[in-house]
């Protein structure tokens, strides 16, 4: 039996669960969700794992490759679950070993969400 947590995954097509913060105003809902991806990303240990996820060659590491951020074991798993419940980041179970994955929707979803609207882009200083 697996330990996969499967997530619903964004299609290139699909809107991410939030609009651009330049926009519109978020509904209470997309406040809430956004701001739990934003604390996720908001330790620099979390950070730096998911940007090790995000960079590793093929797209995905294995918790062997990217345990070595200065902490524990016992505070790596920690950071990784957090942010495995914010939704940053899947996981599966082969072996012994677990590996992690970002998904490119997600960061598709947090550049969308992140752009300068058009008009902002072009102006001239």
């Amino acid at each position: 039996m697996s330990n996969t947590k499967a997530l619903p995954l964004l299609e290139p097509d699909v809107e991410p669960c939030c609009p651009p913060l330049t926009e519109r105003p978020l509904t209470a809902d997309e406040a809430v969700r956004t701001a739990a991806m934003f604390k996720a990303l908001g330790d620099p240990v979390r950070l730096r794992l998911f940007s090790l996820v995000a960079s590793h060659e093929g797209g995905e590491a294995c918790v062997c490759d990217i345990s070595d951020v200065g902490v524990s074991q016992p505070t790596v798993s920690h950071h990784l679950k957090k942010l495995r419940e914010a939704g940053l980041l899947t996981s599966e179970r082969r072996g012994t070993w677990v590996y992690y994955r970002v998904e490119p929707s997600v960061l598709a979803a947090m550049g969308q969400m992140l752009r300068l609207p058009t008009w902002r882009r072009t102006r001239t200083s």
